[in-house]
Parts: C-alpha cells; structure tokens; sequence
C-alpha cells in the first residue's frame, strides 16, 4: 500500500471548498471538513503523509473523488519503455510502472505523480509538455 502525501489532500481540500455552497453558520461542507480532520492532524503530528489504508472511510472517499477529477496517467504517448529504457524518457515513469498501471491503487498512482513530477526531467515537463496539456497519450 502507498500513502497519501499532504499536498494532495489540500489539493482535494480545495477540490473540494470550490464545489461547496457556502453555508450560513460558516461550517465546511462534509467531504470537506473529512479532508481537513487528516490535514490537520498531519500537521499537528509533523507528518506529511498518511497511509491509504489509515484515512477514515469520508475523506477516502472525498479524496478518491478529486482524484477521479484528474488526469489518470502521466503518458504523453512517447513510451521508451518499450525501446529498451528502465525509466520511459517521455512520462518518466519505471518500466514497472507503465506495465502495472491499470493494477496500481489511487495512492500508488498519485506517489508516481508526485516524484516524476518534483524530478521533472521527463519530455512530459519540457519538451512535450504541450502535448501533456492536451491530454497526454492513450495508455495506461
């Protein structure tokens, strides 16, 4: 199982603030409030990750909804994986990554997205990165 960084539940937090209709006693909406529980006892405990299989059952659920919101793999359809290349040059993904895709977890994905997107050498992030705005490849 992978964990879930804090960037991506304020990232669901504010996913989630966008969505909600303000209330007249200034109480955050449910999927909202779930989120902001984890966030704040991650930062009070100085950690900045929470194991999936530790997020109570409404800010999974808030969670995996604003990860249902974005963009599923990071493919920009320049695989060099199939070329030969441990790591693919385009998305920046391991080998293991592109052949498990579809089997990986929501956290296992967003993890992936998390560290090819902090090394940002991948063509996705420099030279392809208009194709990557467009929606990236077709595989998984």
């Amino acid at each position: 199982m992978a964990s879930i960084h804090i960037s991506d539940i304020e990232a669901a937090i504010n996913f989630w603030r966008e969505r909600s209709i303000p209330v007249a006693d200034f109480s955050l909406a449910p999927p909202t409030r779930a989120l902001a529980e984890v966030y704040a006892l991650l930062a009070y405990h100085g950690q900045t990750e929470i194991d999936e299989r530790q997020m109570p059952t409404a800010a999974q659920a808030a969670w995996l909804a604003w990860f249902d919101s974005t963009p599923d793999t990071p493919c920009i359809a320049i695989c060099t994986t199939s070329q030969g290349d441990a790591v693919c040059q385009g998305c920046g993904r391991t080998f293991e990554e592109v052949q498990r895709w579809t089997a990986l977890s929501a956290a296992e994905k967003r993890a992936c997205w998390r560290r090819i997107s902090l090394q940002g050498s991948a063509w996705r992030f420099n030279r392809y990165a208009e194709r990557a705005a467009r929606g990236g490849g077709p595989d998984g």
